[in-house]
């Protein structure tokens, strides 16, 4: 049985207290007298090891990966974020200057030093507190720009919990060191993808590397593209050494249509791309609510992918799928068809069936759930049975090897070096996985394409730095990185972007979404009076019981399927940073508050 460490961590730390406490008492009015002291937990290897595991509750749980990319530009859904609501969001009810964790790291580091522990031991452990601080601080870094550098413990009445923040420079060099330490000192290995690993360092600090340089190239207002190279150098030389350990590669079990979605949903992860993923444990409980999420009406935000990223997935010969004739208007089951395939693999269509009462059943959108009509199924399981509570069985992707090839290609097309045969191992790996051919999986593009510029960049002219975004876009889609990378490119902006579906021709027409063969769904403004059965209706009048209607057609009765255009979304660029929450600032009013909040 494969142990999930994150979910023994509640345990642990009542072991921890209650042996630093003591329990033993020979009479009930004596005071308790501690039975432990530091010895006891770093005196020993099974010391360190078992505190070092609390800090993996730092990680993301299962519900945060599943709802990882929940505000974000490719994503409609049932309410648009208060966050990019004018005047709905604000110091008030911000959240997230919490530093409880923060101080059981550095407690550990200042305190593993007992001698009975051989030095290598101690500092693999160190390594992997290092990591942890790396990563705690590194999302305090992406929410609120410049916090306060903590490298120790702080009691009740230290000065230096009323400091002012530190420069992001001076934070991001720390983590940088703390990610240099790690990836040197840990020699834990790990076949279950739950433990931190040097590999796991070595591909973190590409994250950051790639966020921080990107960030601040793009972010001139900083005042310090100057040091945005050094950063991407030190991403891509991060990422080629994870790229050359040897221990990784990309999966390709199971053919281009399997391949991809099986590293999300299955209950054992795939070692062989996987990094760090959180491990399901049925016989535990451990389970997750993908299902319930993905298939739900009623039950989270019913996140619809938008037509205007679904057209950026490729044709499978490589060639932008914008680039033929009449793309606009052609209906589902005509768009979806000989495209990257990935994108089956991320949405329902084509011939995808569920198990549903023990039958295998085709599964086209279903618009009780899909605004859009693309419907995510990247993370679920094909199985009814799971979609309501937290039932599923599958095994969440953290960190993966895909990411690590993203992160070098892109870090090395910034810097401008990136070479053809780079592109061949990266991104072309990537699109060979996902079925595509031509030369767009050997060599590096030579042509920008006008949608991704109209649509996505259009102060991008660099055609390599422009496929290389389109392919992280598809490759790590519903993954949690999205609304990073709109801040680092400072393309905060997509945010505002229509929230459009499929194309509709015309009202009162039922469309077979799947060509099975079954009609699935009509739209309509005036409801028919005879009905189909088993066809969804869909109301798209421009009113609905006296209020606008959240569901419309571009064109009133025919055209794009267009959702909730009748609640703004406004982006500015004050919304790059998060406020600090308005009773922290009170605590310390030396913390100051971010720009124009």
């Amino acid at each position: 049985m494969t142990t999930n460490y994150k979910n023994t961590i509640k345990p642990v730390l009542l072991i921890l207290l209650i042996s630093s406490i003591g329990m033993g008492c020979k009479k009930l009015d004596q005071q308790p007298q501690a039975t432990a002291n530091k010895a006891a937990v770093f005196g020993s290897q099974a010391g360190l090891e078992l505190y070092t595991t609390s800090f993996y509750n730092i990680l993301p749980t299962t519900s945060a990966v599943i709802r990882g990319d929940e505000m974000c530009d490719y994503f409609a859904r049932t309410a648009v974020p208060d966050f990019i609501r004018a005047g709905a969001y604000g110091p008030q009810n911000s959240s997230g200057w919490s530093w409880g964790d923060l101080r059981n790291i550095n407690y550990f580091i200042v305190n593993c030093n007992d001698p009975a522990v051989p030095k290598a031991v101690r500092e693999n452990y160190i390594g992997i507190a290092r990591f942890f601080r790396g990563w705690f601080y590194f999302e305090k870094i992406k929410r609120f720009g410049d916090v306060p550098w903590i490298n120790k413990p702080f009691d009740v009445d230290d000065p230096g919990l009323y400091a002012a923040r530190d420069s992001r420079t001076l934070v991001i060099d720390s983590v940088m060191a703390d990610l240099d330490y790690a990836a040197a000192h840990i020699t834990t290995s790990d076949n279950t993808r739950s433990l931190i690993t040097k590999n796991t360092a070595l591909a973190f600090k590409s994250r950051v590397g790639l966020f921080e340089g990107t960030y601040r190239k793009y972010h001139t207002e900083l005042n310090q593209q100057s040091s945005a190279n050094t950063l991407l150098t030190a991403a891509a030389t991060a990422a080629q050494q994870v790229m050359t350990s040897g221990g990784f590669s990309l999966n390709t079990a199971g053919g281009t249509d399997k391949a991809y979605r099986n590293l999300f949903n299955n209950q054992a992860v795939v070692p062989s791309e996987t990094i760090l993923a959180d491990i399901v444990d049925p016989a535990l409980s451990i389970l997750n609510d993908a299902n319930w999420y993905y298939t739900s009406g009623t039950y989270g935000a019913r996140l619809s992918f938008i037509r205007t990223f679904i057209n950026t997935y490729l044709n499978i010969d490589g060639t932008p799928f914008t680039n033929k004739a009449g793309y606009q208007t052609m209906t589902f089951p005509q768009e979806v068809k000989n495209r990257d395939m990935r994108l089956q693999q991320t949405i329902r269509m084509g011939n995808l069936t569920r198990v549903n009462g023990g039958v295998q059943q085709p599964a086209p959108p279903v618009f009780s759930y899909t605004y859009t009509g693309y419907m995510p199924i990247k993370f679920t399981i094909d199985d009814a049975s799971m979609d309501g509570g937290a039932r599923n069985t599958n095994s969440l992707v953290l960190m993966r090897y895909a990411e690590v090839l993203l992160n070098y290609a892109e870090a090395k097309a910034e810097l401008g070096t990136l070479t053809d045969a780079d592109w061949n191992s990266t991104i072309g790996a990537l699109r060979r996985r996902a079925g595509i051919t031509g030369a767009t999986t050997t060599v590096k593009p030579t042509v920008a394409d006008p949608y991704l510029q109209a649509n996505y960049f259009p102060g991008i002219s660099d055609p390599v730095i422009l496929e290389v975004r389109r392919e992280r876009g598809i490759e790590l889609a519903m993954e949690g990185f999205r609304f990073s990378d709109l801040a680092r490119w400072k393309r905060g902006k997509l945010m505002e972007q229509i929230w459009n579906g499929f194309y509709v021709p015309a009202l009162n027409t039922p469309m077979d979404l799947n060509e099975d063969g079954v009609q699935d769904v009509l739209f309509y403004q005036v409801k028919p009076a005879t009905t189909i059965s088993g066809v969804t209706y869909v109301n798209v009048a421009a009113t609905v019981s006296g209020a606008p209607n959240a569901q419309r057609l571009a064109n009133d009765t025919f055209g794009e399927l267009t959702w909730l255009t009748t609640v703004p979304r406004v982006w500015d660029d004050k919304y790059y940073l998060y406020p600090i929450p308005q009773a922290d600032l009170q605590v310390n009013p030396k913390l100051g508050q971010n720009p124009g909040w």
